[in-house]
C-alpha cells in the first residue's frame, strides 16, 4: 500500500510504488506489453497480437476514440496540482517509445482526499486503463516529454467528459524512493 507521510511545513508527500496489477484493481487495469496472456497469430503468422489487454467503457452518446498525447515531463518531488474523473467512460493510456510515468489515484467517490490517494510508478511497458469515475492526476511524464496512445470516450455532442478539482490547497507531492 501506498506511504503517506506529513512535512515539516505541514503538507504531505506520498510516496509511489511500483504499479502491479492486484495494487491497481480498485482504481482499474493495468496494460503490460510484457504480459504473456492470449496471444493471436495474424497477417499470415507474420505478426504476433497481444489481444484483449482492457476493455473500453462508454456510455451511449459517445464512441471509443484513438489519440496521441504529448505529455511535458515533470521533476520530482511533483505537487499535485488538481485531480480529474471521468463519469461516462474509462480512460486508458499506453506510453510510446519508452516512457516512464508516474500514476496518481482515489477511489471514485465525491471529491479525492490527500489521505485517500495512491501513487504508482509505470515502466514503459505499463499503461493503465481508469474506471469510469475515478478520480487521477493528469499524466506525469519522468525524465522526458513523451507521448502515450490514449483510447477513450468522445462525446458525440461534443462535450468533454472530465470533472477536474483543484487540489494545490491540500499541498500534497509526489516522490520516488
Amino acid at each position: 500500500m501506498g506511504v503517506m507521510t506529513s512535512n515539516v511545513d505541514g503538507g504531505l508527500t506520498l510516496h509511489a510504488e511500483q504499479l502491479t496489477a492486484e495494487a491497481f484493481r480498485p482504481f482499474g487495469d493495468v496494460v503490460d506489453r510484457r504480459a504473456l496472456g492470449p496471444t493471436l497469430a495474424i497477417n499470415g503468422g507474420t505478426a504476433q497480437r497481444l489481444h484483449d489487454l482492457t476493455r473500453i467503457d462508454v456510455a451511449r452518446g459517445g464512441h471509443a476514440a484513438i489519440s496521441v498525447v504529448r505529455a511535458q515531463a515533470r521533476t520530482l518531488p511533483f505537487r499535485i496540482e488538481c485531480m480529474e474523473r471521468h463519469l461516462l467512460g474509462s480512460q486508458a493510456w499506453l506510453p510510446l517509445g519508452g516512457a516512464r510515468c508516474i500514476v496518481v489515484v482515489s477511489a471514485p467517490g465525491r471529491r479525492p482526499a490527500g489521505p485517500s490517494l495512491r501513487a504508482f510508478v509505470a515502466s514503459d511497458m505499463q499503461g493503465v486503463n481508469y474506471r469510469r469515475g475515478t478520480w487521477h492526476h493528469p499524466l506525469i511524464a519522468l525524465g522526458a516529454d513523451a507521448e502515450f496512445l490514449v483510447v477513450d470516450r468522445v462525446a458525440d455532442d461534443g462535450r468533454e467528459d472530465c470533472e477536474v478539482v483543484d487540489f494545490a490547497a491540500q499541498d500534497v507531492r509526489v516522490v520516488v524512493a
